[in-house]
């Protein structure tokens, strides 16, 4: 068995021995608890005939231990100079693939076509780079691709906001766009020790689990989002006034906008974190006829 990489020990002597220095652009912190990773890895159950997608590997701790539990790892790693530890971290596996691009911008149906062709059973497992945290989950999403599900730790906040309930605080139009697509749920804290360099925050690890429909029936998928974004662009504000103020000629239409809100048996003076993502589709498809 070789030894863990995700140990303060074994971490700094692998930064150590290639003058690794941290990017803070990059959003760059390494864990250094194997019993988190495997925690991590359990979440996405994985079995010998799972293939797992990873963005930015680091140094290897997590891709290690995906190695260890899937046939397959492709890893995507933006920073050049990490191609070269992972290289060297990762010799003892020859089931992982690193793909040196920006996952935001890579043709992922085409490389998960080319690497993965026959698997039936796909995961995301990744310590994602806080900056980029939503961009990436929604990629995956929106370009419905063939994956069971995802399980990714970030910022603690960020977690709480995918997985948030309607009438809390945490709850909005990112809750709505994540929830639409997937079941969400923080399966675990992490605190801020157990990464170098320690980041500002506490994570947590979300596990969405992919819905084969989508949470809710709209005629228009675009226009059910434009309509969860205007509702809570100020939180203060009753839905009547954000549709009003977001949504092209709401002035104009405003009478047409309380005949939806009617329509859809919403009090117009409730504020849209009030508002459950069942009703939001009714509330869209509603609206759809007068904003078309």
């Amino acid at each position: 068995m070789n030894k863990d990489i995700a140990t303060p020990i074994r971490t700094k002597a692998i930064l150590d021995k290639h003058g690794f220095s941290f990017k803070k652009s990059l959003g760059q912190n390494f864990l250094i608890d194997t019993n988190i990773l495997n925690r991590i890895v359990d979440f996405a159950e994985l079995t010998e005939e799972s293939g797992a997608i990873e963005i930015g590997p680091g140094i290897g701790a997590l891709t290690e231990q995906l190695a260890r539990r899937s046939k397959k790892v492709v890893a995507f790693e933006i920073d050049q100079r990490l191609l070269p530890i992972l290289n060297d971290t990762l010799q003892p596996y020859d089931n992982v693939k690193i793909i040196h691009q920006d996952v935001l911008k890579a043709d992922l149906s085409e490389v998960l076509q080319s690497e993965f062709g026959t698997f039936k059973d796909l995961m995301v497992v990744a310590n994602l780079p806080y900056y980029v945290t939503t961009p990436i989950i929604m990629k995956f999403l929106e370009e419905r691709l063939p994956v069971r599900g995802i399980v990714v730790m970030l910022q603690k906040e960020v977690a709480d906001r995918i997985s948030a309930k309607p009438g809390t605080k945490e709850y909005g139009s990112l809750s709505i766009a994540i929830q639409y697509y997937t079941k969400a749920e923080t399966v675990m804290i992490v605190p801020k020790t157990v990464f170098v360099p320690q980041p500002n925050v506490d994570s947590a690890v979300i596990r969405l689990t992919m819905r084969t429909e989508p949470a809710v029936q709209v005629k228009n998928e675009d226009f059910f989002f434009t309509i969860t974004r205007a509702s809570f662009a100020q939180r203060r504000k009753t839905i009547l006034n954000n549709l009003v103020n977001q949504l092209p000629d709401g002035k104009e239409k405003k009478d047409h906008i309380l005949e939806a809100l009617s329509e859809s048996g919403i009090d117009p003076g409730r504020r849209g974190e009030t508002l459950s993502i069942p009703e939001f589709a009714k509330l869209s498809d509603s609206l759809l006829v007068h904003f078309q």
